[in-house]
């Protein structure tokens, strides 16, 4: 079982930076890929960024691709998502996924074994 929660959202002017941190709960979280994805009232879950158990893959939207950094520490059962340059597109509720499976599959079906709840990020203009 592992358990994730989202912190590091907020308000923001555009082109400012914000990061956001998954922490996990469960001695197992160092063996799932996990994924950030974001709610808009447009789209219900759009893929931000994944990244493998072991940090060696990262994966990118081309929205965020640039903008965006995806990290994880593993000792502290932690991902983190860094995210500079923002602009007012960006706003959603963000929400990081954990899964056993290779972070392609999570980002072709978006799905998880395990979600947060979200944190929201504004970005004014």
């Amino acid at each position: 079982q592992v358990q994730l929660d989202e912190s590091g959202g907020g308000l923001v002017q555009a082109g400012g930076s914000l990061r956001l941190s998954c922490a996990a709960s469960g001695r197992t979280f160092h063996r799932y890929t996990v994924g950030w994805f974001r709610r808009t009232p447009e789209k219900e879950r759009d893929f931000v960024a994944a990244i493998s158990w072991s940090g060696g893959s990262v994966f990118y939207a081309d929205s965020v691709k640039g903008r965006f950094t995806i990290s994880r520490d593993n000792a502290k059962n932690t991902v983190y998502l860094q995210m500079d340059t923002l602009k007012p597109e960006d706003t959603a509720v963000y929400y990081c996924g954990a899964d056993p499976r290779d972070p392609v599959v999570m980002i072709t079906t978006g799905e998880a074994d395990y979600w947060g709840q979200g944190t929201q990020v504004t970005v004014s203009s």
